[in-house]
């Protein structure tokens, strides 16, 4: 049976339908350029086309879709889809975007790369994994993606703030959930890739912005009271900067998904 933990179920995972969540996504930051150069070394050459679950916004989608024949952006949250549409490659042509959860979406594989951007640990893995198994090309994969965050001068302090106002109250990192995919037989992990931090700056409106895209920061899910004094106590914390340096780096983990465990 799996070990998924309650705060990736249920509401929690609805948080992606609010308009407003999805117009903050575009202050979340984009995945370094280096990062799409290691993901096009995993595509198959004889099957250029790339199934993205749980796209979102397209943060993985719109970059790889100049540089293959198709991707199919699947994601169950319409706000997300629309906000994509309009962001810079959202209308490209080689790129498709499914309204529909990936455990129940019509896939056109095969594929010869399956992505996953901090959304693998929403899905029902028993559904999904065999899923991404029958939908791969043979000898493709699935790339698990994250963008680990350099810690910033005031990494301490903010992690105590958003403790205080998160409605998730048990610390997760999506990389948690590899072992355990691995424990039920769901996935065999081949190898990982890195990609090293770039700094860019951002506004700090930007900046206090980009964490209410976040599902246990959701203005709409913590209450505008709390939301504010969230924003005040950010801003204090940032004094009078008007950027804010992040480092923003990438790590794939890519491997295949297993058929029937």
């Amino acid at each position: 049976m799996s070990a998924k933990q309650e705060f990736l179920t249920g509401e929690h995972a609805l948080a992606w339908d609010d308009p407003e969540v999805a117009r903050l996504y575009r202050h979340r930051l984009e995945y370094p350029a280096a990062l799409f150069d290691l993901l096009l070394d995993l595509i198959g050459r004889e099957r250029p086309v790339v199934l993205d679950a749980g796209a979102g916004t397209g943060a993985i989608a719109r970059h790889l879709a100049p540089r293959v024949e198709r991707v199919d952006a699947v994601d169950p949250a319409l706000p997300m889809i629309e906000a994509g549409r309009v962001l810079p490659g959202g209308a490209d042509p080689r790129l498709r975007w499914i309204h529909a959860p990936a455990e129940t979406a019509t896939l056109d594989g095969p594929y010869g790369l399956i992505t996953t951007s901090q959304s693998l640990h929403w899905m029902d893995w028993q559904i999904v994994l065999p899923r991404f198994a029958a939908a791969l090309a043979p000898g493709a994969r699935l790339a698990i993606i994250d963008d680990p965050e350099e810690p910033g001068p005031w990494h301490e302090e903010l992690r105590a703030i958003i403790a205080r106002y998160s409605i998730m109250r048990t610390y997760h990192h999506q990389y948690a959930l590899i072992p355990e995919l691995e424990r039920l037989g769901l996935f065999v992990r081949e190898g990982e890739q890195y990609v090293p931090p770039v700094t860019v700056t951002q506004p700090v409106d930007d900046y206090v912005a980009s964490f209410h895209a976040r599902s246990s920061l959701a203005r709409h899910r913590i209450g505008a009271a709390a939301a504010a004094r969230f924003d005040a106590e950010v801003r204090a914390l940032v004094g009078d900067r008007r950027v804010v340096e992040r480092g923003i780096g990438g790590r794939i983990v890519y491997g295949r998904p297993v058929d029937r465990p």
